[in-house]
């Protein structure tokens, strides 16, 4: 005989649990401590099998019922209900794990090797602050275009559009990671370039080609700070960025060979660069070299006074 909600909500616990059948291989299950669950008993690959459907009254008669109905079309299909709610279940748990932020920390650690130490701290902060708040704990795998515009909609309304340029590019690196490792299929980070307002870059001020024989000239005769003077000749002549010039040491500089090794952890792509240095560029060092023997620098800044 079937069972009515009344039937259920007046069932006590007893010394052991016990079963009031509903029909239809479904029953409910009583245990001493009055908790009731549903169980749906079936036979598969000739074997006799149970799944629970859940707790009363979480789930009711009627969902207990419709549960039945339900896993009893896999069992005639000829699939087991129990090992799809186990794939099911594995899903969900890789889900959760294989969230963007999880992806992404992963992905930096793989690669964080190549890149210098600011360059590593500017893009981890660029995450932490403007993305993982917002995207960081969804399934990779189930971020849309729309959401993840929707964020970086935000750097743009601060009018950040070259951090908006950097940081779409580097999600679009955690998603190729994503899918080459098989945890996502689609990258929506490139498509979204078109619905961004682009980047203004500004140029930093620079001579003309026809302006340089008067800039030199009026280098040569320049009688003030003298470093600074050897400094803006050596980046005109060695080709190397600001910084590359500004922190270099003796250590780095071969006079004998003519050449300058920048080590690796100096450099952006954390590799060392070879700079070979013109008979200019030996001149101007050798002019500045007693200052060897009281700084490491090459071109010292100015300390203040202690």
């Amino acid at each position: 005989m079937a069972l009515t909600e009344l039937e259920i909500r007046h069932a006590k616990p007893k010394e052991k649990p016990y079963s009031k059948p509903d029909g239809n291989s479904l029953s409910l299950l009583i245990e001493p401590n009055g908790s009731k669950g549903w169980r749906f008993r079936y036979r598969f690959s000739g074997k006799p099998r149970m799944m629970s459907l859940g707790t009363y009254p979480i789930v009711s008669l009627t969902e207990a019922r419709q549960k039945r109905d339900e896993a009893k079309k896999l069992v005639f299909a000829g699939i087991n209900p129990c090992e799809i709610r186990k794939e099911q279940k594995r899903a969900k748990n890789n889900a959760l794990a294989n969230t963007f932020e999880s992806i992404a920390r992963e992905w930096y650690s793989k690669r964080q090797d190549r890149w210098s130490e600011g360059y590593r701290k500017d893009m981890m902060s660029a995450f932490e602050k403007d993305i993982f708040p917002y995207i960081g704990h969804r399934p990779i795998k189930e971020i849309k275009p729309l959401e993840l515009l929707a964020v970086l909609s935000k750097l743009e309304e601060r009018g950040a559009t070259e951090k908006l340029r950097k940081v779409r590019q580097r999600c679009g690196e955690v998603w190729k990671y994503a899918i080459i490792t098989g945890r996502a299929e689609y990258n929506p980070a490139p498509d979204l370039a078109s619905a961004m307002k682009p980047h203004q870059r500004k140029h930093y001020a620079h001579l003309s080609v026809s302006q340089l024989p008067a800039f030199l000239y009026s280098l040569d005769g320049y009688m003030g700070n003298q470093m600074l003077k050897a400094a803006l000749h050596l980046l005109i002549i060695s080709g190397v960025r600001p910084g590359e010039l500004r922190n270099a040491t003796w250590d780095e500089i071969n006079l004998e060979h003519a050449i300058w090794e920048i080590p690796a952890e100096r450099m952006k792509m954390k590799r060392p660069h070879i700079v070979p240095l013109s008979t200019q560029a030996v001149l101007i060092l050798k002019q500045i070299y007693p200052n060897k023997w009281s700084l490491p620098e090459c071109l010292p800044r100015k300390r203040s006074p202690r």
